[in-house]
């Protein structure tokens, strides 16, 4: 919407970029004590009426024929509010529907069908974009999360009776900073934490100027650029069906290096596209690059869903995806200042770097020094105390 109906310039394409991670850094640790002690399916619903209701404002705009870029902006800013509570409150639920000697498995289909998920809907809506322009995109958007909602209400479990808010609400400052000392403090969590969010800064470099490479450096119309983003979400498909495979042959901590350093160079080849056969640069890149970082976060997603003792795992996840995601905006802008100084060339040039060099800080701590990460709750368990 912004490239195509606007005509936003790299810096903004760039503050859009940035505006959908900012919640992380503003929301995220908050979002982790309140998720702990609230419902987490009305939670849920709530969130999915609001991303709809934002969604479905943009195409009413275009029809009035008054759409501008704050506005964009905003929904841009409160839907990612919105993922910040949903994508944290899932992961609290999913214990309670799920029986614990099943939680593994079905959590490693839930990081998976999330992660290719994340790939996949970009890509799906350059196609929709592309077929029937953006506005409608955004329409049928809008709609999936109506479907969400009408699965969610489908689920009959019961959820464990949590605090009513009230009571303790003084007391999030607290929790927030007891997820982020176990964070720290915890070996395997602090190394990997580290290294997502070091791949997270330099990737969102990419994606806050990828459309515009398409667009305009390379002369991309609607549809090539649509079906190029398509192609490079089948890497999120394969890195879901391989993850589990590859954890089992070469265990869990291996498998995790053995993701990031078969698939993290891959992203050298991204600047190299050119117009034409050249493409295939971007395509290949792209997609094995893609498929490493989806299949690195299912392992790591079943691996935290067991390790982490459950009565912190929602403050454990929000510290998390504060460190991964809060350096997402950073990068974004970063993208956008340096497309704009420097080209967007050599945007991806610094991004596809720092990708590839981000995987050195896995052979940090004990996560390159044994075969499996740990199968249980952390030893540390009882050094934190239960709220």
């Amino acid at each position: 919407m912004a490239v195509g109906h606007l005509n936003a310039s790299t810096f903004e394409v760039a503050m859009l970029g940035a505006a959908v991670w900012l919640p992380w850094l503003v929301v995220g640790l908050p979002a982790g004590a309140l998720v702990d002690r609230l419902a987490g399916k009305p939670l849920m619903v709530f969130c999915n009426v609001a991303s709809t209701v934002l969604l479905t404002s943009v195409p009413a705009a275009v029809a009035l024929d008054a759409l501008t870029f704050p506005h964009l902006a905003l929904v841009a800013f409160g839907t990612a509010v919105a993922t910040v509570f949903f994508s944290t409150a899932y992961q609290r639920f999913l214990p309670s529907v799920v029986d614990v000697d099943f939680l593994p498995a079905a959590n490693a289909r839930m990081q998976g069908s999330e992660s290719v998920a994340q790939v996949v809907g970009p890509s799906l809506g350059g196609l929709l974009a592309a077929a029937f322009g953006a506005a409608a995109g955004l329409a049928i958007d809008a709609m999936t999360f109506l479907a969400s909602t009408a699965c969610l209400v489908a689920i009959r479990t019961r959820e464990p009776v949590r605090k009513a808010p009230a009571e303790s609400l003084r007391k999030i400052p607290h929790e927030i900073a007891q997820g982020l000392r176990y964070l720290l403090r915890d070996p395997y969590l602090r190394v990997i934490a580290a290294f997502s969010a070091s791949t997270n800064l330099a990737g969102s470099m990419l994606q806050a100027v990828l459309v515009i490479y398409l667009v305009r450096d390379l002369g991309l119309g609607e549809w090539t650029a649509g079906t190029v983003l398509s192609l490079v979400g089948v890497g999120g498909i394969a890195g879901a069906a391989v993850a589990t495979p590859v954890a089992r042959r070469c265990g869990t901590a291996r498998g995790l290096l053995l993701c990031q350093l078969c698939s993290a160079p891959f992203a050298l080849l991204m600047p190299l596209a050119t117009p034409g056969a050249g493409l295939a640069f971007l395509v290949v890149g792209g997609a094995v690059t893609t498929a490493g970082v989806i299949a690195f976060n299912v392992v790591f997603g079943a691996f935290r869903a067991t390790y982490v003792p459950r009565h912190l795992l929602g403050r454990v996840v929000a510290s998390t995806r504060f460190l991964n995601y809060g350096t997402m905006p950073i990068g974004a802008l970063l993208g956008g200042i340096v497309g704009t100084a420097l080209g967007v060339p050599a945007a991806l040039w610094i991004s596809a770097a720092g990708t590839t060099a981000a995987v050195l800080i896995l052979f940090i701590g004990p996560v390159s020094r044994q075969r499996d990460l740990p199968a249980g709750p952390a030893a540390a368990e009882d050094a934190v105390p239960k709220p």
